[in-house]
C-alpha cells in the first residue's frame, strides 16, 4: 500500500523527535550570549508540532541550576502547540533553571532521560530575549528544516465574500503552500476592498514569513474582526506576497475557480 508522507509524519507525533540543525545557534539575554552552539538539534516533545533547540550544555555559558525531575503530564490535548507552556513536559527528564546573570530564568532548561539526547539541554524559546540561526534573527519559533513555504502567481479566479458583500475579486492571486497547513491565496490591494476594511491592533509572527498586521471587515453595521493580513516586511521566503493581503477561509466565504 502507498504510503502518505504527509500522514506518516503525522502518525510519529506522539514520539520523542529530534533532528541536526546543521547551523550555529546562539541565544541573548539582555544583549549577552547565552547559548552558542554549532552542534545544536532540534527537539519535539511527544505531541508538540513545533520544536525547540537543544544543544550540548557545555555550550550553556551560565550555570544551569536547581535540577527537578519530571515526569511527563498525563492531562494535555492530543496537540501541542507553541501557546503551551514549555513548562509542560510530555517527555521525562529534569527541568533546570538558567542563570543569566541577575536574571533567573526559571526552568528553561530541560534535560531529557533519553540516552539519545544524553548531555544535551531542551530550551525555552520564550525565556530568551533573541535567537539567531548564523546571523539570521529567528522569529516566532525554532525553523523546522521539514518545512517549507511555496509562493506561487497564479490565474486562477479567488472572490471573497461575507454574505453578499464581496471583499475581495482577483484573476492574479499569489498561492503560498506551507508545509501541513492550508493552501492560502494573497491578494493585491487594487483587487480588494479596502473601502470596507480598518485595521486591526492584532500583530502576529511566523518563522517563515515574519510579522503579520491583521485588518478587520465592517459588513453592514457589524466589525467581522480580524478576517485578514498582511505581511509589509516580510522575510526572504515571503517576499512575492509582501504588501498582498490574505483572507482566512475558516472567516469568510472563499471561492477559487
Amino acid at each position: 500500500m502507498a504510503l502518505s508522507l504527509e500522514q506518516a509524519s503525522l502518525a510519529q507525533l506522539s514520539q520523542l523527535r529530534w533532528t541536526p540543525m546543521y547551523r550555529r545557534v546562539r541565544a541573548f539575554v539582555d544583549g549577552r550570549v547565552i547559548v552558542d552552539s554549532t552542534d545544536a538539534i532540534q527537539v519535539w516533545e511527544p505531541h508538540r508540532v513545533v520544536g525547540s533547540y537543544a544543544v550540548p550544555a557545555a555550550d550553556v555559558a551560565v550555570p544551569l541550576d536547581h535540577p527537578t525531575p519530571v515526569s511527563p503530564v498525563d492531562d494535555h490535548p492530543p496537540i501541542l502547540t507553541p501557546e503551551h507552556p514549555f513548562s509542560m513536559h510530555t517527555a521525562a527528564g529534569s527541568s533546570c533553571d538558567v542563570s543569566a546573570g541577575p536574571r533567573v530564568l526559571a526552568g528553561a532548561a530541560f534535560r531529557p532521560d533519553d540516552p539519545d539526547l544524553a548531555g544535551y539541554v531542551v530550551l525555552d524559546w520564550n525565556a530568551f530575549d533573541e535567537w539567531r540561526e548564523e546571523e539570521q534573527i529567528v522569529m516566532g519559533h525554532p525553523h523546522d528544516p521539514f518545512k517549507r513555504i511555496d509562493c506561487l502567481p497564479t490565474s486562477r479566479h479567488v472572490a471573497v465574500r461575507i454574505g453578499d458583500t464581496v471583499l475581495a475579486e482577483s484573476d492574479r492571486p499569489t498561492l503560498l503552500l506551507e508545509t501541513h497547513l492550508p493552501p492560502r491565496h494573497y491578494i493585491p490591494r487594487a483587487d480588494v476592498r479596502m473601502d470596507v476594511l480598518q485595521r486591526s491592533d492584532t500583530v502576529t509572527v511566523c518563522a517563515y514569513k515574519g510579522q503579520a498586521t491583521y485588518w478587520s471587515a465592517i459588513v453592514g453595521d457589524e466589525i467581522v474582526p480580524d478576517v485578514a493580513w498582511t505581511y509589509t516586511d516580510p522575510l526572504t521566503e515571503a517576499e512575492p506576497v509582501r504588501d498582498l493581503i490574505c483572507f482566512y477561509d475558516e472567516r469568510v466565504e472563499v471561492t477559487v475557480g
